[in-house]
């Protein structure tokens, strides 16, 4: 039973990660229906991200009520539904509505599953699990290319995906008592009395030794993950000069680094503990930032991307698992939700500051910008550990 509901979340990640492209795939076609700016699509992606940010500071208070599974069920129905009223909505104000409860249940999900992985499952599911996202997400373009192509409108696309939502929450309702069973067996276990009942505030969890500086790891995580991929065609086209079908294939391959890196990682915590883990993905990171300093052109730059999407790969999962660690089993709910939190304002605030100084100064300071922010989150890391581990 306990390997059947590990397969079950294993689909959940997969399901989970195919509507989070849809929207960049899919708004070439839809501004132009709408008559809008290209740029409207920003502001979409802010509303899901702010509601996405408040479900993710509420997650603690919801599972110690629900549990897990309800209330991963229930978020997987509210994503469903929201992508269904994608799916029929004919005005940008509608799609802006919608995205609110779409918000509130990614981030919900988010925090709520990652958190039950991390005390019950090993490490090597943990990156496992995150590969199967990144699977999904890029699952998502192809299966909106799939309506496009074949003469449905951007709809079908997200209808689509909707009716594979609806699936999973069929199958979750239906795990349900699977939730409450543990197994000792080969995987890392909590007991359930030793979590704690009251939620903890935003203000407790500031004050538990460690909690600020893991927030800002994971801040500068999400911070740079995101610049990376959202700036990387600009860098090249602009800096290097490279053409944009060209730079285009080349930034896709930072997200195919990420996701073969978390297929890697998951054979590599057989070997290595979380912390290790970070250290050497931070290591690798900082290995592909020097690559895209080298003056030797197109060829070192996108070895570099490559590079430093490979080194992403152990962090964002084995900050995840070692939370439990870190702050203990009663604890980890809401550490992981203030923790997801701050990645979706990093992923949110950092791109568009860099942004700007492409804009003002020069686009050449893309990797300095990642630098420092790899400098920052190394530095709060190690604050981390010794704050923790003493």
């Amino acid at each position: 039973m306990f390997h059947l509901l590990l397969a079950i979340i294993y689909l959940a990640f997969i399901s989970l990660g195919l509507p989070d492209s849809l929207l960049g795939s899919a708004w070439p076609v839809m501004y132009q229906e709408f008559s809008v700016p290209v740029s409207y699509a920003g502001a979409i992606s802010m509303i899901i991200s702010a509601g996405t940010i408040i479900s993710s500071l509420q997650t603690d208070r919801l599972t110690k009520k629900l549990g897990t599974g309800k209330v991963t069920a229930f978020s997987v129905l509210l994503t469903a539904v929201s992508l269904f009223g994608f799916s029929i909505s004919h005005s940008f104000f509608a799609l802006c509505l919608w995205a609110v409860p779409y918000g509130l249940g990614a981030g919900c999900v988010d925090a709520s599953l990652n958190n039950y992985v991390a005390l019950h499952y090993a490490s090597r599911h943990m990156s496992w699990l995150h590969c199967m996202w990144g699977l999904g997400a890029s699952l998502g373009p192809y299966i909106m290319g799939y309506a496009l192509s074949g003469g449905q409108s951007w709809n079908m696309g997200y209808r689509y995906i909707a009716m594979l939502q609806v699936i999973l929450t069929a199958i979750l309702l239906f795990s349900l008592p699977l939730w409450k069973k543990q197994s000792t067996i080969g995987e890392n276990t909590e007991d359930a009395r030793g979590v704690q009942n009251e939620p903890l505030s935003l203000a407790q969890i500031f004050r538990i030794p460690g909690a600020k500086e893991v927030i800002i790891t994971f801040f500068c995580y999400c911070a740079l993950e995101q610049t990376t991929g959202l700036w990387a065609s600009s860098y090249l086209v602009l800096h290097w000069g490279i053409g944009s079908e060209t730079a285009a294939n080349f930034a896709s391959m930072f997200y195919i680094g990420i996701t073969g890196g978390r297929a890697l990682s998951g054979f590599l915590t057989m070997k290595l503990n979380d912390e290790q883990m970070i250290r050497l993905g931070q290591a690798v990171i900082m290995l592909g930032i020097v690559l895209l300093f080298l003056p030797f052109g197109q060829g070192t730059a996108l070895l570099g991307l490559i590079v430093v999407g490979v080194g992403c790969a152990p962090v964002y999962p084995s900050i995840i698992h070692s939370t439990p660690e870190h702050f203990g089993a009663d604890k980890s709910q809401a550490m992981i939700g203030v923790q997801m939190a701050a990645a979706y304002v990093g992923s949110c605030l950092m791109p568009p500051v860099f942004g700007l100084i492409a804009n003002h100064i020069n686009v050449a300071l893309y990797p300095v910008y990642l630098l420092l922010i790899l400098a920052l989150m190394v530095l709060m890391h190690e604050r981390l550990l010794k704050k923790t581990m003493g």
